[in-house]
């Protein structure tokens, strides 16, 4: 019996090794090879996989499964996505029309400001939007005041999308605000089979969709608050526009069919920008095979811009990500808000410091405690119920706040360097009652603390400080070009807040915990990262599309580009908390803050064609196969290519150079379209990288009527070393306000990618 029993295990043991092991791919195609008796793609795609269920069948003996059709895509991409054997994709690149396949990859989530960019309700750029933002993310909390329809007008006629029926998510949570809610995880089902979905609707059940949602076009919220910080009125950024959820389901990761799903039924459902705050968790695939890449450029060519994160710092990556030249990049900063907390000392001495504790807690007469050697918040123990005073690192603030937890203290005191700068940009509540504070306010604490034998201070929190200068900043966890994709294109393009943002969070998912074990929930939540950032350009880009609805993508983001500002409120430029508060360059911090009112009217605007970006893949060496596989049908040549992209920037690529070397002379190639006043007439003011010369030709510009386009050349001619530096070129309006800036970047070649073209 227990030999029987054996052998029948390692029979089922062998016979399981040998079941068929499938993967997710997705699969392009060629569309003219479609067989005339096929009414549509879906059904040609279904008809193909079925075919390799009838081909492999003999040859799967242990085969339990078989291949299945997830999605068909016919908007974003044409072609696919299926479960598929090695076999069945060897068997399916023998079949007419098959172009390439490419294995199923994963996103990860980059996760009130309205007065920073100076919007307001009754002037500028507010006015002029009823646009449709379609977000892809984790879904939406229908039922935050965020998404209430006060003041909104009817749905367009030419929307097509609607709101799904699921679970915990009917029809009637809908309204003239959020007008469409879709939930896709096909994907995420094919690659994870053991996965828990649940709530298996466009519900938001990890609240990052919610978060981004309402910043991108949330509507007026009054008595919004977070623990009593940040409290006012809350409004996204495009408060009257229309918004339509994508959700796709995965709190850790998202993959990749999946998300060319959402953006081809967006496309179909008519939405005017699609905002995407993820990027992939791999960037080993090279662009001819990526699928983001062609879904988004087949978005450009219809019209619809998509504005995509640069994406933040972890696991070592330096360089952004989803850098591809036809999206807007949006790289993240700080804002002019930070949270304070007050000690007051026994002497009557008060010190201001940044505090996020969420708690109402006072403080009265409580011990201090200081050690005669001050020493790290991580290294206190056994210490009695009190205050503690201790030393913080930036890089470990987080796990010294938890050691000091464990350690039972009452409350801390952390001193820490330039905390108002650093600290305040990314993180999250502490989870015991600390303020923090500078070295320079120390020296009233320490004085305090030698000079009194009784040793009492009373703590207050939730404090929001506004006018904090200088802001904004670059946010130190934001990713930095040049893009891996195409380092000719400057990249990111804009700036916008991304640090201690306030937006719309599901009132049933914890926002932290405090001392240690008692959950928070709240209706609202502060964080901070790129994909904070991402929606308030998106907003922009929407109220943008709102007022001028005939331009094109390439338009908008030019428009929002050349009108960004390089200073900070205290009138010096932006600075990089990343880099040590050096003023910081257009690889980290694009063109600049973004401005929507003066994005509005540009006066002139850097326009792009579908065929300049192709012509662009062709200076990359793009083959005609690869060009027809990211272009589609469409008629497309590769007669003339160009890394000169007609963007609002120019970059210069440089290899490391021999002592002795020639200088390096480049060329560039601009049309400018003026989209301001009929006549006007606009003069070249350059300010020229380290090392370089630039000549402008002609120096000026004039235009006799709106719509005119006219062409300039730009010489930069470079004899230093191979180091980064840059400058600016700005068309200033003669007898007019308008100025149209563009950076000038001169950046070693860091991907050793250079062919002499850029």
């Amino acid at each position: 019996m227990y030999l029987f029993f054996l052998m029948y295990l390692l029979l089922t043991i062998h016979a399981k090794s040998k079941l068929v092991s499938r993967k997710t791919y997705i699969i392009s195609m060629d569309m003219t090879f479609m067989p005339k008796a096929f009414t549509n793609h879906h059904n040609w795609y279904s008809s193909t996989i079925h075919s390799l269920k009838t081909t492999n069948h003999a040859s799967s003996e242990y085969d339990e499964s078989s291949p299945s059709l997830l999605y068909s895509y016919d908007q974003a991409i044409h072609g696919f996505s299926a479960l598929l054997s090695q076999d069945e994709l060897e068997a399916l690149k023998k079949s007419p029309g098959f172009v390439l396949a490419s294995e199923d990859r994963t996103f990860k989530f980059q996760t009130t400001t309205p007065e920073f960019l100076s919007l307001n309700p009754n002037t500028g750029l507010w006015l002029a939007s009823n646009q449709g933002e379609g977000v892809i993310d984790t879904g939406i909390w229908p039922e935050s005041k965020s998404f209430n329809d006060d003041g909104m007008t009817k749905n367009p006629k030419r929307w097509k999308g609607k709101c799904e029926e699921a679970q915990e998510f009917n029809a009637s949570m809908c309204n003239k605000k959020l007008i469409g809610a879709r939930s896709f995880g096909k994907g995420l089902i094919a690659n994870k089979p053991g996965f828990n979905i649940s709530v298996n609707s466009a519900r938001d059940m990890v609240g990052h969709g919610t978060l981004t949602s309402s910043i991108v076009a949330g509507n007026y919220v009054k008595g919004a608050f977070f623990f009593g910080y940040a409290s006012g009125t809350a409004s996204g950024v495009a408060p009257r526009a229309k918004l339509a959820m994508y959700k796709v389901t995965g709190k850790s990761s998202t993959y990749e069919s999946d998300v060319i799903a959402v953006i081809d039924q967006a496309i179909t459902d008519g939405v005017d920008v699609i905002s995407l705050s993820m990027v992939f968790l791999n960037e080993s695939v090279p662009l001819e095979e990526d699928n983001l890449a062609k879904a988004t450029f087949t978005v450009m060519e219809k019209g619809v811009l998509v504005s995509t994160v640069a994406g933040n710092r972890f696991q070592g990556d330096q360089r952004i990500r989803n850098g591809y030249p036809w999206v807007m990049i949006v790289t993240a900063s700080t804002i002019d808000r930070w949270f304070a907390g007050t000690i007051a000392l026994g002497n009557g001495e008060d010190i201001v410091g940044w505090s996020f504790f969420p708690g109402k807690d006072l403080l009265q007469n409580a011990i201090l405690l200081h050690p005669k050697i001050l020493r790290p918040c991580d290294k206190i123990r056994n210490v009695p119920n009190g205050i503690v005073v201790c030393r913080g690192e930036y890089t470990k603030l987080k796990s010294q706040a938890w050691s000091l937890l464990d350690s039972n203290v009452l409350a801390a005191i952390i001193i820490i360097d330039n905390p108002s700068t650093y600290v305040m940009e990314d993180m999250h509540f502490l989870p015991l009652p600390c303020i923090l504070i500078s070295s320079d306010n120390a020296r009233v604490l320490k004085d305090y603390l030698k000079s009194a034998k009784l040793l009492i201070a009373n703590m207050t929190f939730q404090q929001t400080m506004i006018e904090v200068k200088p802001a904004p900043v670059v946010a130190s966890y934001a990713l930095r070009g040049p893009s891996p994709h195409i380092p000719c294109v400057l990249k990111p393009d804009i700036m916008a807040p991304g640090s201690l943002i306030l937006g719309a969070w599901p009132p049933n998912t914890p926002v932290g915990e405090i001392q240690g074990h008692k959950q928070k929930y709240q209706e609202f939540l502060v964080s901070y990262g790129t994909s904070l950032a991402c929606p308030h350009a998106t907003g922009v880009a929407a109220l943008l599309k709102g007022a001028h609805p005939e331009w094109s993508p390439a338009a908008i983001k030019s428009a929002i580009m050349t009108t960004a500002d390089h200073l900070d409120n205290t009138n010096n430029p932006i600075r990089d908390n990343g880099n040590g508060l050096k003023i910081a360059p257009p690889l980290a911090r694009g063109s600049g803050h973004i401005r929507p009112n003066q994005a509005l009217d540009p006066g002139l605007v850097y326009d792009a064609t579908p065929q300049d970006h192709v012509n662009l893949l062709c200076s990359i060496n793009f083959n005609s196969t690869q060009v027809l596989n990211f272009t589609g049908p469409n008629s497309y040549s590769c007669s003339s290519p160009s890394s000169d992209l007609n963007h609002p920037s120019f970059i210069v690529l440089l290899r490391e150079r021999k002592r002795r070397a020639s200088p390096i002379i480049q060329n560039f190639h601009r049309i400018v379209t003026n989209v301001g006043q009929d006549a006007s007439t606009y003069k070249v003011m350059v300010t020229a990288p380290e090392g370089s010369t630039v000549v402008v030709s002609p120096e000026k510009l004039i235009f006799r009527k709106r719509n005119e386009k006219k062409s300039y050349n730009l010489t930069i001619t470079y004899g230093g070393k191979a180091k980064s530096s840059f400058g600016t070129l700005v068309w200033v309006e003669e007898n007019g306000n308008r100025k149209v800036r563009s950076p000038i970047v001169i950046s070693p070649d860091v991907y050793k990618t250079s062919t002499g073209l850029c």
